[in-house]
Order: C-alpha cells, then structure tokens, then sequence
C-alpha cells in the first residue's frame, strides 16, 4: 500500500456536505482506504480581482490521507471521477467549484507529467492545503520546501478558519 494525501474544496452547492460526500467517495475508489481526515476550513476565495470577492463564495477545504494499491495516475483518474459525479466544471481557471480533489503527495514521489505534477506544485504557499495537511500529519516534509511546520511558522495564512467539528 502507498500513503497518499488528497486536498479537498469546494465553494458552490452546499460546499461543506460536497466536502463529507467526497470524503465518502474517496473510501469507495478500489484498493483505496480513508485513514486520515482533517477538520473542515474556511478559506476566502484567492485569485480574484477585489471587486469580484463579493460575488465568490468562501470555500470549504480538508486533506485526507489514503492508503492504495493505485498507481498516481489512475489515483488521479479516480479523483477526477469523484469531481465529474459531483458536478464539477472548468469554465476558467480558478472558477468557483462544486468540487475539486487535488492529489497533493504520493509517497515521496516527484513526477512531472503533462497531467499530474507531484508534489502538487502550487501546495507549499497555501494555507487552506498546509493548515489540514499539517493536522493529519504534522512531521511530513515537502520536497524542495522543508517541513510543513516551518512552512506555516514562516507563512501568514490569513482568510483560512479552522470549523468547529
């Protein structure tokens, strides 16, 4: 079995149940299994103009840890699977979404691929992704970029709230 972590978001639809069923779903892809699940986050949309910000919706984000049998891209294929039953559209980049599930890390693997980049590249400076990576796994390091906790203590993550469970 390989350790996988997934990250989770999603800010149209009822975005906190969108979250918790793709937690479910993410038990029923084969030869997988859930072992870890992080405390839901708000997170203020990124990547707007200041004018937009009222239009987008907060999102809700989370990290799970897997186990699996899969290799990285047919992991992937699952994830984008779980997205396409959700509802999930790409009009644009950055578009709000029902749902997204990013593959983060796969063992320590580094793969660069024209469909899957491991680790995920953009991971390291965002706090909706480090804040629940670093509560299910607090010791991990990231290639390139050190342990998770130096990268929240050198970070101000702000626009990122831990919900009550």
């Amino acid at each position: 079995m390989h350790q996988a972590f997934v990250a989770l978001g999603s800010n149209l639809l009822n975005p906190v149940q969108q979250v918790k069923s793709a937690m479910i779903a993410l038990a029923s892809i084969p030869n997988t299994r859930v072992i870890k699940k992080s405390s839901l986050y708000q997170t203020a949309p990124i990547g707007y103009e200041t004018d937009q910000l009222d239009q987008v919706p907060d999102f809700i984000n989370a990290v799970v840890a897997l186990e699996t049998d899969l290799a990285p891209l047919a992991l992937l294929d699952a994830l984008l699977e779980i997205e396409n039953n959700a509802g999930r559209e790409r009009p644009y980049p950055n578009a709000p979404r029902v749902l997204d599930c990013d593959l983060l890390l796969y063992e320590n693997m580094v793969l660069n691929t024209e469909k899957l980049t491991l680790p995920h590249p953009r991971m390291h400076t965002r706090g909706f992704v480090l804040l629940p990576l670093f509560e299910i796994a607090p010791h991990l390091s990231l290639a390139n970029h050190g342990k998770i906790a130096q990268l929240i203590q050198s970070n101000q993550f702000t626009g990122v709230k831990k919900l009550p469970a």
